[in-house]
């Protein structure tokens, strides 16, 4: 082997995340994981993009102890994540100190290489995080986010070899260790990987990267093209979680290149041998694998163009909203959208806004409501859009926000106040463990919930229950005081009915200790789950949750009187915040749901009386 070609394995990240929504746990990554340390993969992706929203979400596991005991298991292969710039692996821009902090403590427990990106492609978004990974002495790949317009190939008025070679070089003039090709969409063409490829290796002095997902189903030819053309890392991952969304399967490809010069001298065998045992793990994951399609490749996504993760997710959102049925109607309103909003990349959080708002178009009508991402974005929050976005769009931002908006920034993120002391004062009553901190300040609602249920504050859900969120109580008086952290959950037993209560203590410490473990049933089975919107009385309008979410914050009182169209309340769906507007002229009569709660579709957050 003269020129052995690299491969980094994705299987303990992207791979779970295109597949089967990131729902891969801890516990099955750890019995493989000393066995794939010693195959000889160049490094491997173990965290970042949406695996820390999961974690804390869904699963209840902490991120970075799941950092903590990857490193442990795996002491010989350097660990890399991916980071979405500024946004770190949220969904919005965050303040320069989150990004110092999280970057910092990322290195600190565990992480080796950064893979960081911005989803326009947009230089100014990368500088903070460079300047901090740099600073932890880590190593710095700095990504080019793949993607096309109509044409369906490289070339055109935008994406064309022009612009990935300008930004290839705005890339090497950052500082970058490594250069990496990224692909979310599957839409990377043989022959214009071989001419991308070439381009930047005859010019760039820096190790390349390419990771490529197979929704296409051209990923393992314009892998092979992009090594003949000099590609230097090649990402791919175990057989059974590869294809489909996910990428190559490292088994064909290092056979495929077993003897020649650019044979990777990886361990088939071992390998054989751990997707085998993988592959035994996988049914009790079978609720989330992405299986609605017979053909393992999906030709569509050369239209809209939605890269695995964004496919596994949306998938499992209209599902639960139960609009799985309008698929087909929300994948062609895709393309339409993206080019409303100017042509973004579809990646992390592009994608998720583009995805949430084509879903809102279809269901209630095309931009009768747009989430605040989609407006910030508008206005300039998240860096300069590829193209010039739709001046309708504009124009119906300009009657909300009015025509005297400041001009965007060059760089979002320093325009934001820093964040950290108060996510820290926030979670004081629960911890002052730093990485605690970041996580509530990386998601303030889930996060927080996480936070409660790790340090014994609250029960976590049971796994076999159903999914609907528990009951929620009356809305407190509004002139009752905020709860606090330090709030804890109590069985109660009257009479032989089960309640399930929340003390909080008026001033003083925290209460010390965990409290006792619930003798009671679980409570998503003691009791029915919150009701679906009641019909209204003569004179009242009910406010329905459009689809599952969790309600943000509320924008107005018992009392109050409303418009039509003026703000009640803010919805986090589908990893978006939406407002939901008055549907009528009123007051408002009743708000049953608090702040914080999780809803399900259709249930009832407000009710506005109205003089008819």
């Amino acid at each position: 082997m003269t020129n052995p070609l690299k491969l980094s394995d994705t299987t303990f990240r992207d791979a779970h995340q295109s597949l089967m929504a990131t729902r891969l746990r801890t516990e099955d990554m750890a019995a493989l994981a000393e066995r794939m340390d010693s195959v000889g993969f160049h490094s491997m992706e173990v965290w970042g993009g949406a695996t820390f929203d999961a974690a804390t979400r869904f699963l209840m596991e902490d991120p970075w102890e799941r950092l903590r005991t990857l490193k442990s298991l795996l002491p010989n292969t350097p660990l890399s994540m991916l980071l979405r710039g500024q946004s770190l692996v949220g969904y919005r821009t965050y303040a320069d100190d989150v990004v110092d902090a999280f970057v910092d403590r990322s290195a600190e427990n565990g992480i080796d290489v950064f893979r960081v990106f911005d989803a326009l492609n947009y230089e100014p978004n990368l500088e903070r995080a460079a300047s901090a990974v740099k600073r932890a002495g880590r190593h710095l790949q700095l990504t080019i986010c793949y993607t096309v317009t109509g044409e369906g190939r490289m070339g055109g008025p935008i994406y064309n070899l022009d612009y990935y070679m300008s930004k290839a070089r705005a890339l090497r003039d950052m500082g970058a260790d490594s250069i990496c090709i990224k692909d979310m969409g599957g839409l990377l063409a043989p022959y214009d990987a071989y001419d991308l490829v070439s381009a930047v290796k005859s010019e760039i002095d820096l190790p390349l990267q390419l990771h490529c997902h197979y929704t296409s189903g051209m990923a393992s030819m314009s892998a092979l093209k992009a090594v003949e053309a000099g590609l230097d890392v090649l990402d791919v991952c175990l057989a059974p979680l590869a294809l489909r969304t996910s990428q190559p399967a490292v088994e064909p490809i290092a056979v495929a290149l077993m003897g020649g010069e650019r044979d990777p001298g990886v361990d088939i065998e071992a390998i054989l041998d751990i997707g085998d045992d993988l592959e035994a793990v996988l049914p009790k994951y079978a609720e989330h694998m992405q299986t609605t399609r017979s053909a393992v490749i999906d030709a569509r996504v050369l239209s809209h163009q939605i890269p695995g993760g964004m496919a596994s997710n949306m998938t499992s959102q209209l599902r639960e909203a139960g609009a799985i049925d309008r698929l087909a109607e929300v994948l062609a309103e895709i393309p339409k959208t993206r080019a409303d909003l100017g042509f973004p990349p579809l990646v992390t959080p592009m994608s998720q806004m583009v995805g949430a708002q084509a879903v809102s178009n279809v269901l209630f009508g095309r931009y009768a409501s747009m989430s605040e991402p989609v407006k910030e974005y508008l206005r300039g929050g998240y860096g300069k859009p590829v193209s010039p976005v739709s001046q309708e769009l504009v124009d119906k931002l300009a009657e909300t926000d009015g025509q005297d908006a400041p001009p965007a920034p060059d760089r979002p993120g320093e325009t934001l106040a820093p964040e950290l002391e108060a996510a820290r004062e926030a979670v004081s009553d629960l911890t002052s463990d730093i990485d605690d901190a970041l996580i509530y300040a990386l998601y303030p609602q889930t996060g927080e919930r996480f936070l409660r249920i790790k340090h014994g504050l609250e029960r976590p859900p049971d796994p076999a229950a159903p999914s609907a969120p528990a009951p929620q109580p009356e809305q407190a008086p509004s002139d009752a005081p905020p709860r606090s952290t330090r709030a804890r959950r109590f069985n109660v037993f009257v009479g032989g009915r089960f309640f399930e209560v929340e003390v909080d203590p008026v001033g003083g410490p925290a209460l010390s200790g965990p409290p006792s473990p619930p003798s009671a049933p679980p409570l998503a089975q003691a009791a029915a789950p919150p009701s679906r919107a009641a019909e209204p009385a003569q004179g009242q309008v009910a406010v329905p949750a459009p689809m599952p979410g969790i309600l943000v914050s509320l924008a107005v009182s018992v009392g109050d009187e409303v418009k039509t169209g003026d703000p009640l309340l803010v919805l986090e769906a589908m990893k978006m915040q939406n407002t939901i507007p008055s549907p009528a002229d009123g007051a408002v009569e009743s708000l049953p749901v608090p702040p914080g709660a999780q809803v399900m579709r259709e249930q009832t957050l407000a009710v506005i009386k109205t003089e008819g």
